[in-house]
């Protein structure tokens, strides 16, 4: 039985399993708690699906995933919910690199932060070519503890992901695309045509051997994330808690540059 998700929509074609990011609190689909539990419950899902052979996990409107929502980080300024968190973010990452069916991500707009290492972690990244990726968590006093301090190195390596993930700059599909970090780019009204195209070739594969090779695969994502999640989670929680987190939060509802003083 499906999930009864409010911020993602799911259909099914063939062997194909579509995934829509859709939260109606948000236009950019920025990830609230409600969201937030729901991709949590898609991974979940997804690592027992028996019927669909290929999945795609896409944005609605504007954007893929934006990142986290501003207004749902002062709620969090408790450790029993800081810890909660933690806890449910490893579990959707770690669900996310144990499924085992073969997932599309068409990036149709702005994949910032979580949003990011969300489609990142997929096995096939399809992105329009007015998009852009990020992963400002800097920007905002945050460290990375979603997964982008593993993902990234292992698609782009050590020096090129420390300068985006130390800057927050972001990235346009062309770039993108050039340095390694996604598969493919295509016009926008061409990308969820194309993404579906690739998926259905996949599911007319041998499934065991494709579904084994992805799995052999994500053993090197799976090793990197052991080296580098927890420890980065961790900081992530420090930096929650920090001044400097707080003073980005009001710069950014005072619409100007923070002011970061290490503490």
């Amino acid at each position: 039985m499906e999930p009864q998700l409010q911020t993602i929509g799911i259909r099914r074609s063939g062997d194909v399993l579509t995934a829509v990011i859709d939260n109606p609190r948000s236009r950019l689909n920025t990830v609230d708690g409600q969201l937030h539990e729901d991709l949590t419950a898609l991974f979940r899902m997804l690592k027992r699906e028996d019927q669909a052979r290929v999945a795609i996990l896409t944005g609605s409107g504007d954007a893929f995933s934006a990142g986290g929502d501003f207004g749902w980080f002062p709620t969090l300024k408790d450790t029993a919910k800081l810890d909660h968190l933690r806890r449910d973010a490893k579990q959707l990452i770690w669900d996310l690199v144990d499924i085992e069916i073969p997932i599309i991500a068409a990036i149709n707009g702005p994949a910032v932060g979580l949003g990011a290492s969300i489609a990142l972690l997929c096995d096939v990244i399809f992105i329009a070519e007015d998009a852009i990726i990020s992963d400002p968590h800097v920007r905002v006093g945050l460290v990375a503890g979603d997964g982008g301090t593993a993902i990234w190195p292992l698609l782009v390596g050590p020096a090129r992901a420390k300068e985006y993930l130390m800057t927050g700059n972001p990235l346009t599909a062309a770039e993108a695309e050039r340095i390694g970090l996604v598969n493919r780019v295509f016009p926008a009204d061409r990308l969820l045509p194309e993404a579906l195209k690739f998926a259905e070739r996949l599911a007319k594969g041998a499934p065991l051997a494709i579904r084994f090779t992805k799995m052999a695969v994500n053993k090197l994502i799976k090793d990197a994330l052991n080296v580098a999640f927890d420890s980065a989670g961790g900081w992530e929680l420090v930096t929650f808690l920090s001044d400097d987190h707080d003073e980005a939060l009001r710069a950014i509802a005072e619409k100007r540059h923070p002011e970061f003083r290490g503490r």
